[in-house]
């Protein structure tokens, strides 16, 4: 087929420049007649040369008078010099360690060059203008580096825009062997060119209008597929069976009344969305996202409780051993006075309600149904462990849990494997039944970015704090203004209080980081010397880990230096101070997950952002954190400032990059989820649509999300 044809078959690619090729990942023809441009340069207008303006990006056709080569010893490089002449004047060219240029463009040659006009000793001149010899004695061939918008791709060293342009644009004579994925009747209701004038004008447009259009076609076409693809996986999950938990309203309005506070609506309307979820006979696949103490983790322990009620198991687990424990001695308080038992399991620790029980011992309960609901790390996933009939799952702090992953904890491993690889799909009947999956984010997902990415889960969000939660108040600290923020600290540490301290990121390593949290918990020391101050960084075993911790919360530390590992949905009520150094080095979703370590109890919090950037777009990140209400507010901004590619799981998604960038394109996001909904019920197994079920194929290959 002539798309899977290797480069290497190609003339004029050799060895050299086809590991040049692979370093951009094109290894066959289709690769490279889908490496679009990025940009282009617009060298269309023409002109003369003696209506050139200084400045100004143009083209000029002339011959050439003379051309030499110029060696500068004091800069040590070639300087090679033209002098163009047209019927209207003469300009200089100039072009640095390009000596080749000389033997390449001889005297009396036409040639056009495209570039910027610049001021040299007073005259005119191109600074290193495009080039390109015009052939008078054979047909007229269409201009590829000048004269025209000039596509400039992704490239890489040793390839340059200028060669790929001169391998792509014989293969455009090919295009009519390129399939058309999309059907008529679509490309019609949306107005899209064929494939054909699509690839055509995306990498050699007459105008840039073409050229937008042509990337509006190949936009639609990558995330058309990406709608099917999550359309088709919503549709997988709700032919698989799962428990149905029937809604006791009486039960869940005595565990609601006996809650010291009330509910916010958005807890309410989340709560319900999940127990209607619940009620039907296919898996839940729910992300609760909310705010850092917006309320998420009673949500889903209402779910929790009215699921055990129906005499059924519940998984709940969450990232780290230290939050393990945190929702376990919140929760089973809770629910004993309900006779729900409660248990925690993780790597170093057992217990059912309060009382500590043997690891094995707490195995046997959970596998007789005693221990209704389980709290704890990925540690459930272990195959000592079994449930006798688990119905829920609620992982916190993960987007995704996979439907392989669910059925691990079911003991069902093996028969979901089956499915996974291909083979002919199991039909499950009521001895396997797959459980419900709530997921818990306090990471909001910008919208568009929950219809396409996040597009097989439905979203319930908490954008309301509970009531008499006072909102955190954020400043940005250049460095002369730090010892006065010091002072404050120590003023409300004196209060009574206690101060997070968030380390630098570095990248580099965690030898690094680790020495960075050091030399910040040092400097701390010699500041505040009359308080204790601990540190926690990445390096320490999880034992130590959880020492510093205790010792935090149970405030024998005042201060507590943190690397970036700080665990989120860490509770400590009497923290109302964190310090964020370098904030510009970390992202809009990172600070605003650090300032939620605070704000948690009834005292004003206060988040300090330190930073010694100077740049706008720092300036403008960080008042983005400063001024927004609430993380989905955040998550908007974030999305505007930084684009979709940054955004967690995006970037490392095989995505093209075009799709990438239209991932904040909402009237199109809409289209094509509502072209993608539209052909699945005209024809759910795609029959008809044979070209799209193989790039189905190809689009699970190449693009992940787990």
């Amino acid at each position: 087929m002539f798309l899977e044809i290797p480069i290497e078959n190609i003339r004029s690619i050799g060895l050299g420049t086809r590991k040049k090729l692979e370093k951009l990942r094109i290894k066959t023809v289709r690769d490279l007649l889908f490496h679009f441009p990025h940009r282009y340069e617009d060298f269309s207008a023409i002109c003369q040369i003696a209506d050139i303006a200084i400045g100004a990006s143009v083209t000029v056709q002339g011959k050439i008078l003379d051309i030499k080569n110029i060696r500068t010893w004091k800069k040590r490089m070639y300087v090679t010099e033209a002098i163009v002449e047209d019927n209207s004047g003469v300009i200089k060219a100039v072009w640095f360690n390009q000596p080749y240029l000389a033997k390449n463009i001889r005297r009396d040659t036409l040639v056009n060059l495209s570039g910027k006009v610049v001021l040299a000793q007073n005259d005119a001149c191109f600074s290193n203008p495009a080039y390109e010899i015009i052939y008078q004695n054979t047909f007229a061939k269409e201009p590829l580096h000048t004269g025209r918008l000039v596509p400039v791709y992704p490239e890489t060293f040793g390839l340059s825009s200028r060669f790929l342009r001169f391998i792509i644009k014989p293969l455009l004579k090919f295009t009519d062997k390129v399939p058309d994925i999309l059907p008529e009747a679509m490309k019609k209701e949306y107005r899209l060119p064929a494939i054909k004038w699509a690839l055509d004008q995306i990498h050699f447009p007459e105008n840039i209008e073409n050229a937008e259009l042509a990337k509006k076609r190949f936009a639609f076409d990558e995330l058309f597929v990406l709608q099917l693809f999550m359309a088709r996986k919503r549709l997988m999950i709700t032919r698989q069976k799962a428990p149905k938990i029937n809604f006791y309203q009486n039960l869940a309005k005595e565990f609601v009344d006996s809650l010291p506070y009330k509910l916010t609506e958005d807890q309410r309307k989340s709560a319900w969305q999940i127990i209607r979820d619940m009620e039907r006979p296919e898996p839940m696949n729910r992300l609760l996202e909310g705010d850092v103490g917006s309320g998420k983790t009673i949500v889903a322990t209402l779910a929790a409780f009215m699921a055990a009620k129906n005499q059924a198991q519940i998984a709940f687990m969450a990232p780290t051993e230290i939050l393990s424990r945190q929702h376990y001695e919140k929760i089973w308080p809770m629910l004993d006075n309900f006779g729900v038992k409660v248990a925690l399991l993780t790597s170093s620790e057992a217990g059912l309600s309060g009382k500590p029980l043997t690891k094995a011992a707490l195995c046997k309960k959970i596998k007789s149904s005693e221990a209704p609901i389980v709290i704890g790390t990925h540690a459930l996933i272990q195959k000592n462990v079994e449930f006798k009939n688990l119905a829920l799952v609620v992982i916190d702090e993960q987007h995704r849990f996979g439907v392989d992953q669910r059925a691990a904890l079911q003991n069902n491993e093996s028969r979901i494997k089956n499915y996974e690889k291909g083979k002919k799909p199991i039909i499950h009947d009521s001895k396997f039944m797959i459980p419900h999956l709530l997921s818990m984010s306090a990471t909001p997902i910008p919208r568009t970015l929950g219809l396409t990415i996040w597009g097989d889960l439905d979203l319930s969000r908490l954008t309301q704090m509970p009531r008499g939660r006072k909102p955190i108040i954020t400043k940005i600290v250049p460095r002369a203004a730090r010892e006065e923020t010091h002072e404050f600290i120590r003023k409300e540490i004196k209060n009574g209080r206690q101060a997070f301290v968030i380390c630098p990121l570095i990248n580099e390593s965690d030898v690094l980081e680790v020495k960075s949290a050091k030399q910040e918990y040092e400097k701390l020391y010699k500041i505040f010397p009359e308080f204790k101050i601990g540190l926690l960084h990445g390096k320490l075993k999880p034992k130590e880990k959880e020492a510093v911790m205790a010792a935090f919360v149970g405030r024998k530390l005042q201060i507590l230096v943190a690397t970036s590992v700080i665990e989120v949905g860490i509770d400590v009520p009497n923290a109302t101070a964190i310090v964020i150094e370098g904030a510009d080095r970390f992202g809009l979703a990172s600070l605003h997950q650090f300032r939620g370590r605070v704000g948690r109890g009834e005292h004003q919090s206060y988040c300090f952002l330190f930073t010694d950037s100077s740049s706008a777009n720092t300036a403008k990140r960080l008042k983005a954190v400063s001024t927004a209400q609430n993380g989905f507010e955040l998550a908007e901004k974030d999305l505007e400032i930084r684009g979709p590619g940054d955004f967690i799981g995006v970037r490392q998604s095989g995505l093209p990059d075009l799709a990438i960038a239209s991932l904040s394109d909402l009237e199109l996001i809409e289209q094509t989820r509502e072209s993608a909904k539209k052909l699945l019920i005209k024809d759910v197994n795609l029959k008809d649509y044979p070209l799209l079920v193989q790039k189905l194929v190809e689009f699970k290959k190449r693009v992940h999300f787990e």
